[in-house]
């Protein structure tokens, strides 16, 4: 029988919980920590994986072809940083089941809208796949705009015919992963030459920041984002709780309106009281957590920038012409292939345009998850979220498939949303995560200390970026 002491508590851990705009949380006790950590790995690969794109292949490579190996540390800083942001965002769907954009809109209804539209103008234009797509014209030729426009809707099949939709993006990505490493091994065994391997130490011992040469943007803007950035971070909530981790457990996954069993999933989540039990189990969750994201997301990120930045170091550096684009990756390979064999250029080519292509898949699914889990927490709530999300990805590959069959270049107005909306975003979401992670939550879990301050780190460099990016591109724009 409940206790007069256990109803307070229980009133206490709820009342924390803003409710103008959502309904309450229901109080539920935190699932049992992984005994087993292997089984639930693959978030963490899935933000490596979709965020292993156009940065990581030519971006950080093609610093490395400019200036040698002196700003690999940039990435490391990102990363870390990154690092920490996602663990802000898990740690409030660990701990309640919601998404973190489900949490800022217990403050204000509209947070998760203009989270969700930011998204949608990051990636309106279909970049990826058509980098994909020029890839894949190096090794099969054909018109790159009809290769894209298969991709686009290959993207739309896979996305909406799965049963469960994460885990056919887990198994993408884990095999986009392998790919890479297979990559790694071979090419550090018959590409990358002891010169290179001997000035490696660079990263460390030479770092600088080459403004002159490469320009602010450029620069801070690989710094800032390598890996992931934007709204894949805050979609790090979707991930985790379509794994089970923590009071996720209790939240249906996301499935296909045609294919999977439908389930009425909860719009809003769990709150549980901090006993001594509760605590413990919380815990296992959070320790797990923190080593799944550095074993993954980190650190294969950081090992793929360092190899791509290798292997380009060792084949083009200092060559000129070369530009900062995906036909950078054309010229490298008719390198390799003079190098190492025509062998090595084409698996090379083909692991860089799956590799590319993963990405997109994963790029179409996370914008149209955040804006279905949006519509469902905050407007529509008796909605079906499988067919609002299938809607959303299909709406994504259509404007897609407009904008290349329309044979549009890129427009600069757009390089100039892309290049300041993931910053701004990440900068906005730092202080919301501080807001909610020290007000909703329990006392005990609350973010303090050092993770406090990283967030604050955050709040401060995305902001910085934000503003010098901006003023960089307008500066471009009348020149």
């Amino acid at each position: 029988m409940a206790t007069s002491d256990d109803v307070t508590k229980t009133a206490g851990v709820a009342a924390a919980f803003p409710t103008r705009h959502l309904p309450g949380p229901e109080i539920r006790d935190m699932p049992d920590a992984p005994p087993n950590y292997w089984r639930l790995i693959g978030p963490g690969i899935i933000a490596a994986g979709v965020g292993l794109a156009s940065g990581e292949f030519v971006l950080f490579p093609y610093i490395a072809s400019q200036v040698g190996l002196v700003f690999v540390w940039a990435a490391l800083v990102g990363l870390i940083t990154q690092y920490f942001l996602n663990m802000e965002i898990e740690r409030y769907t660990l701990a309640t089941g919601e998404t973190a954009l489900t949490g800022f809109s217990r403050y204000w209804r509209h947070w998760g809208l203009v989270f969700a539209i930011l998204s949608y103008f990051a990636n309106l234009w279909p970049g990826w796949v058509t980098s994909s797509a020029t890839l894949t014209t190096y090794i099969f030729g054909g018109n790159r705009t009809m290769i894209a426009v298969g991709m686009l809707v290959a993207i739309g099949l896979v996305l909406t015919l799965a049963p469960v939709v994460y885990v056919a993006l887990e198994r993408a990505q884990m095999v986009k992963v392998a790919a890479v490493l297979a990559l790694f091994v071979i090419g550090a065994i018959f590409a990358i030459g002891a010169a290179a391997w001997s000035d490696l130490p660079q990263v460390v011992t030479q770092p600088r920041l080459p403004i002159n040469e490469l320009g602010f943007a450029l620069l801070l803007g690989a710094l800032a984002f390598a890996g992931a950035g934007g709204g894949q971070n805050l979609v790090q909530s979707n991930w985790i709780r379509d794994k089970g981790f923590g009071m996720g457990t209790y939240v249906p996954r996301l499935v296909s309106p045609v294919t999977g069993r439908p389930e009425a999933a909860p719009s809003t989540g769990y709150a549980f009281e901090p006993t001594t039990e509760n605590l413990r189990r919380w815990r296992g969750w959070w320790k797990f957590a923190n080593v799944e994201q550095l074993t993954t997301f980190v650190l294969i990120t950081f090992l793929t920038i360092v190899f791509t930045s290798l292997l380009a170091y060792s084949t083009v550096f200092g060559r000129e012409g070369l530009e900062n684009g995906i036909g950078f990756l054309e010229i490298e390979g008719q390198v390799l292939a003079e190098r190492v064999g025509s062998w090595f250029q084409y698996l090379f080519w083909i692991i860089g345009a799956f590799s590319l292509l993963a990405a997109a898949l994963g790029i179409v699914d996370y914008t149209s998850r955040l804006a279905a889990d949006v519509i469902k927490t905050s407007y529509a709530r008796n909605a079906n979220e499988s067919k609002v999300y299938a809607a959303l990805v299909w709406g994504l590959v259509l404007i897609g498939i407009v904008v290349l069959v329309a044979g549009f270049s890129q427009p600069i107005v757009l390089l100039v949303i892309s290049a300041v909306v993931g910053g701004f975003m990440m900068f906005l979401y730092s202080g919301l995560l501080i807001l909610i992670n020290r007000r909703i939550l329990p006392e005990p879990i609350r973010i303090r200390g050092v993770r406090l301050g990283a967030l604050i780190w955050s709040f401060l460099l995305f902001g910085v970026l934000s503003v010098l990016t901006f003023q960089d591109r307008i500066r471009q724009l009348f020149e």
